[in-house]
């Protein structure tokens, strides 16, 4: 069972525009079919992790997950997390905001939603967090 890690979908406006930059972060690589996250530090459990992938979390809640090539360094002391550049919905599960990224054990990860979530990505995100809560999404 891969480990995998959790990260703020910071400056993303919701999980529709989420989706967008990573696919066109792949454009940007060359379309190489990779997005690449810079971050200072390498996992010290990287070889857990193959198999595993990066649950984004957006207002307060994981909304989905990439799934994750590999880490790389970038050549300026810092590394890059390698992703497919995907956004595959999974069921809403509350989590609080964090800095940088944190493990998430397989038992602990949302399971992925059934369809696509476009309709939802466009509820406001207090709508979701309560439709959330009453267990209706």
């Amino acid at each position: 069972m891969p480990l995998h890690l959790t990260k703020i979908a910071f400056g993303s406006e919701s999980p529709a525009t989420l989706r967008r930059w990573l696919e066109s972060q792949n454009k940007a690589n060359g379309g190489i079919g990779e997005a690449r996250l810079t971050t200072r530090y390498k996992p010290k459990r990287e070889p857990e992790i193959a198999g595993g992938s990066l649950f984004w979390i957006h207002s307060r809640a994981i909304v989905g997950r990439s799934p994750i090539l590999g880490f790389q360094e970038n050549g300026q002391g810092r590394y890059w997390i390698r992703l497919e550049p995907v956004l595959i919905p999974v069921i809403r599960t509350p989590r609080r905001a964090h800095q940088g990224w944190r493990y998430l054990e397989d038992s602990d990860a949302p399971k992925d939603g059934i369809g696509d979530s476009g309709d939802i990505d466009e509820l406001p995100p207090l709508l979701v967090k309560e439709l959330a809560r009453l267990a209706l999404i």
